[in-house]
């Protein structure tokens, strides 16, 4: 089964993909980070890397050299958010993130502004993109 969805429901979304300025320094940044949510490398192809799970059948989250300058970039109201299986994990996510040079974007904690449970923790990762990890467990 897929991290955050229930038994028997369907993913709305196949995969996200982001733009990075330097694949390599990006890569080990979420190698590091996504490790806390339970996601590795599943897949890299010339000038990407994917990530999942390696029991998913492909990459749910993708990075990709940004060789256009007019492509994405980060902007207010975009980011990722990725399922976290235990508030632990969350609380690694933020940490992690911040020691690989993410900037702090929300701390750790449960947010009452949303549809409870819900424990996240926000960072701006190396390009500026807003990623989260959440919990949804009490």
């Amino acid at each position: 089964m897929t991290p955050g969805l229930a038994a028997g429901s369907k993913a709305m979304l196949d995969h996200v993909s982001i733009p990075v300025a330097d694949l390599a320094r990006a890569g080990r940044f979420y190698d590091a980070v996504l490790a806390t949510v339970g996601l590795e490398r599943h897949k890299e192809l010339t000038g990407s890397i994917g990530y999942g799970s390696l029991s998913a059948t492909a990459p749910v989250f993708w990075i990709l050299l940004n060789q256009n300058k007019e492509a994405a970039t980060p902007g207010l109201g975009l980011h990722v958010s990725f399922v976290a299986p235990n508030r632990a994990s969350v609380d690694a996510f933020h940490a992690v993130a911040i020691a690989q040079g993410a900037k702090d974007a929300g701390m750790p904690g449960d947010r009452p502004e949303y549809k409870l449970p819900y424990y996240g923790a926000f960072v701006l990762d190396l390009d500026g993109f807003k990623i989260e990890a959440v919990c949804r467990a009490d």
